[in-house]
């Protein structure tokens, strides 16, 4: 019998959604290509801008403008308990589509899957700086997933408390 290690599966609300597992496409690559589950579009930040400041209505509740979108890609990880998987902006985003994940690297943790909050449906977070609305379809490779290990400092008891969130939910 083999014992799974790591690997990706669809969450049960995009079981019927033709959602694609992530796949290497070359031979050396250590990213598994991370497909959109939905088609998006990502509100380009300067337009929003430009047209706040034209209209003179720029204040403090404007503090969202910057704030990224969330892409469902109808993807969950399990990998071993020393385990995480990096979520990584494609090199062509930046440079084609003028889009980019705002946190750099996006964390997942062993624990996040099948969480009770929300299955541990991995979101890809992304942000469109350019001048125009970006449309991302369905099927689109977003982002790259790669799986790495972590070390702990010696005495390290690890968190006491088990997760029950979803996105962000770690954190105070």
């Amino acid at each position: 019998m083999n014992q799974r290690i790591r690997g990706f599966e669809i969450v049960s609300a995009y079981q019927d959604q033709a959602i694609q597992l992530p796949q290497r496409s070359t031979y050396n690559a250590a990213g598994y290509d991370i497909e959109a589950a939905e088609t998006i579009t990502l509100p380009s930040y300067w337009k929003q801008v430009v047209t706040k400041l034209v209209k003179g209505s720029v204040n403090q509740a404007d503090k969202d403008l910057m704030k990224p979108t969330l892409v469902p890609t109808g993807l969950k990880a399990y990998m071993q308990a020393d385990e995480y998987l990096q979520i990584i902006n494609r090199s062509s985003n930046p440079l084609k589509r003028f889009i980019a994940l705002p946190n750099s690297v996006g964390i997942i943790d062993q624990d996040y899957y099948n969480n009770p909050a929300n299955e541990g449906h991995i979101y890809v977070q992304l942000q469109n700086f350019g001048l125009f609305d970006v449309t991302i379809e369905k099927g689109d490779r977003i982002a790259q997933g790669i799986f790495a290990k972590y070390y702990t400092v010696d005495g390290d008891q690890g968190g006491l408390e088990q997760r029950s969130g979803g996105f962000g939910s770690s954190g105070k």
